[in-house]
């Protein structure tokens, strides 16, 4: 029940406009992972079915998206701050993902990748955004701040967990778009959620233009508010093209070869940050460049983990359609579901364990939280290559196999997630942080370029909308078993190199 606490209106608590935000999220995630958990399978058995190379196809089309998703969030986020504010950018880029969800819906392959794009572009706006906003709720040194943050991430969570149930389900019953529309149905649920905050003034004050001269600002006659949702769609095509632009894709008609435009931009990213990372250690402090050591160490660990991590909307995704017994349980989309529900199961007894031994003073520091993480993911992928030992005379090893593998990596995503953020904040020099955040939302980025390296090595070439059993069942669990010993061998470096790890953080935990 709402009720008055210094005349501002709360709900459990809570500022009122949480619990709309927390909905308007919980459906965009809906939609998101909804997508998601289909697009691998869409790809592999609709777009690229003609193709012998279809893996190879899709797995350079997944890691371009997913990078393409998470940088945009860079770029949304700066427009935001400067120009359109946050309210504006959730608004533009809900109604961008709901068209590209809803264009998905379209059977034509041209317009699957407009979609893609079209959701690109729109999460750039919507993502950074409203979790900011959360934190605009709040006022500095608000003790709710934290658990407000724990609520709306719940959101996340419980969108992740039953969009892949519904709409893979959707789709096995009446086909992918079928699915896809239902998520673009999911987006537009997010969105009325939040102009229904707009209209009840939930917000009060918050999130509205930093400038209103800049937002009115007219260029070339046009005012800003208005120029940008223009740019915004004349770079979809531009993005559709870059996506599509590929060797697998053209039939051997692109100049870039097995190259993908995107991960040659991403090459170019990453040269001019380590130069440029360079330059700021010269000019630091001792103590400065240490703490940015590992600062960069971290975000390095944790782009590898997101990269193991985010197979399960790729190669995990096909070796369950095409090797794991589900037996009507779940579809391989489904699957995708696993994760998500682990994680609200989890996180608060992962969380009382922390506190139960930080009264202990046994709380392990960042680097052993991060070396633990990354062993958990070298153990679950090791659980998913040791299936291959009681595979059927078809292929199919048993389903508890990927449900165990979920179990582990999602502990130590548990691990590794919540504290990263933070630790990027209190390690980088203060005149540099906003770049080294920056880096760290690019890092979800990169972490796709390894996805996309990893599905390619794993491709099968086949043309059989039914490949899988004995096919496949070798290919998959001996990547599984590499990935493995790269993860467990970092966690372990980690490990070993951890007393001196917190000597360089100094007085950060």
């Amino acid at each position: 029940m709402a009720t008055q606490a210094n005349n501002e209106a709360t709900v459990l608590g809570h500022p009122k406009g949480l619990f709309y935000l927390f909905f308007a999220e919980l459906w965009e995630r809906f939609s998101f992972y909804g997508m998601r958990a289909l697009l691998t399978l869409y790809m592999v058995e609709e777009i690229f079915k003609s193709l012998s190379n279809r893996d190879f196809a899709t797995a350079a089309v997944y890691a371009s998206y997913g990078s393409l998703v998470y940088a945009s969030t860079v770029i949304g986020g700066q427009v935001s701050d400067k120009i359109l504010g946050m309210r504006s950018s959730i608004f533009l880029g809900g109604v961008l993902m709901s068209i590209g969800h809803f264009v998905l819906a379209v059977e034509n392959d041209i317009a699957f990748f407009l979609a893609l794009a079209f959701i690109i572009v729109g999460n750039g706006f919507f993502k950074p955004n409203i979790s900011t906003f959360v934190g605009a709720l709040y006022k500095d040194g608000d003790v709710r701040k934290d658990s407000g943050f724990t609520i709306f991430y719940m959101g996340i969570n419980i969108g992740g967990w039953i969009a892949p149930l519904l709409c893979g389900g959707l789709a096995v019953t009446y086909g992918y778009h079928y699915g896809f529309a239902l998520a673009g149905f999911g987006m537009m649920t997010g969105l009325l959620f939040f102009w229904s905050g707009i209209k009840k003034n939930v917000f009060g004050d918050k999130g509205l233009p930093p400038n209103n001269d800049v937002y009115e600002k007219p260029v070339l006659g046009i005012p800003q508010k208005t120029l940008i949702p223009i740019l915004s769609v004349l770079s979809v095509p531009v993005i559709a093209y870059v996506l599509s632009s590929y060797d697998a894709i053209m039939g051997g008609e692109s100049i870039l070869g097995d190259e993908t435009i995107v991960g040659l931009i991403f090459k170019l990213i990453g040269i001019t940050i380590v130069i440029y990372l360079g330059n700021i250690m010269l000019q630091s402090t001792a103590e400065e460049r240490k703490k940015l050591f590992m600062a960069v160490l971290i975000t390095f660990f944790m782009t590898m983990f997101w990269g193991f991590h985010e197979l399960s909307g790729s190669v995990i995704t096909l070796f369950a359609s095409r090797n794991v017994a589900l037996d009507g349980l779940m579809t391989a989309a489904q699957t995708n579901s696993l994760n998500s529900m682990f994680i609200i199961l989890l996180a608060i007894p992962i969380s009382l364990l922390w506190e139960a031994l930080s009264k202990k003073k046994l709380n392990p520091r960042t680097p052993y939280k991060f070396g633990l993480g990354l062993i958990l993911a070298g153990a679950s992928f090791y659980i998913l290559a040791l299936s291959k030992g009681s595979a059927d005379e078809n292929g199919m090893v048993p389903f508890a196999y990927l449900i165990i593998m979920y179990f582990v990596l999602s502990i130590g995503e548990l691990f590794m997630s919540p504290v990263g953020l933070s630790k990027i904040t209190s390690l980088s020099p203060k005149r540099i942080v906003a770049f080294m955040m920056g880096i760290w939302f690019l890092s979800s980025a990169y972490a796709f370029q390894i996805v996309g390296f990893i599905g390619k090595q794993l491709a099968v070439d086949s043309t059989d909308v039914n490949v899988g059993g004995l096919d496949t069942i070798d290919i998959y669990t001996d990547g599984f078993m590499l990935i493995s010993q790269y993860a467990l061998g970092a966690g372990l470096i980690v490990i070993i190199f951890s007393p001196l790890m917190k000597k360089l953080m100094g007085d950060v935990h």
